[in-house]
């Protein structure tokens, strides 16, 4: 047998041998503190990155489209009402549970705000089911008119369509890579189609185990 052959058989007969000695791993989880900084996943994106991504594009668009301060004795205008209609995955991994959380998230600093005043996602599903419509679909003139009606029905009539999506960028080194994350929030005007748009970026990077990579050296 030749020498790495050797070195690596050993160290993997070693690591059944601890497994099967009782060494075994435990689960356990621990409550954690609001000042304690969110784990990071060790092979997709978590908490650590969609948290920021989502604060720094919510709080960007929300700032910009803030009205101008009303002259004293003046009533402000009400808020305007925007249908918040989907978060869109086109990311290179699934995302799971995080999905309808950054949906919930977003809704609830839209209603924080009193910039705007959200359509209730249960409304906006149920005009959706109506009139068997992806949100995709919206911007066909026809579709547009009847998901208006279906919500206008419902006493829930909007001014504008909101949709966030996810996108991702991966550079790779070797077993080593890089993925650029990228929130978009873009912001439609039924009326007049024009429309505003936000976006925040993170990088990560995920690195190959070191007991993985000695393995590799010795093989190689």
């Amino acid at each position: 047998m030749h020498r790495r052959q050797f070195l690596v058989a050993n160290f993997l007969l070693g690591c059944g041998a601890l497994s099967g000695s009782g060494c075994r791993s435990k689960q356990f989880a621990a409550v954690r503190s609001p000042g304690q900084g969110d784990m990071v996943g060790s092979h997709t994106a978590g908490a650590e990155t969609y948290k920021p991504l989502v604060e720094e594009a919510v709080n960007s668009l929300l700032t910009r489209q803030t009205p101008p301060v009303t002259p004293a004795g003046t009533a402000p205008p009400p808020p305007r009402r925007i249908c918040f209609v989907a978060v869109e995955n086109k990311s290179a991994e699934e995302i799971g549970d995080f999905k309808d959380q950054i949906y919930e998230v977003i809704d609830l600093k839209i209603v924080n705000s009193h910039v705007f005043a959200p359509v209730n996602k249960r409304f906006v599903d149920a005009g959706l089911m109506q009139t068997r419509l992806r949100p995709d679909q919206l911007f066909v003139p026809e579709n547009m008119r009847s998901f208006t009606y279906a919500l206008e029905q419902q006493g829930q009539p909007f001014d504008f369509l909101l949709y966030a999506t996810i996108t991702s960028g991966t550079t790779r080194s070797n077993k080593d890579y890089q993925r650029d994350y990228l929130l978009t929030l873009e912001m439609i005007n039924v009326k007049s189609g024009q429309y505003d748009k936000q976006a925040a970026s993170l990088s990560k990077g995920y690195h190959h185990s070191r007991v993985s990579k000695w393995i590799d050296n010795i093989k190689s």
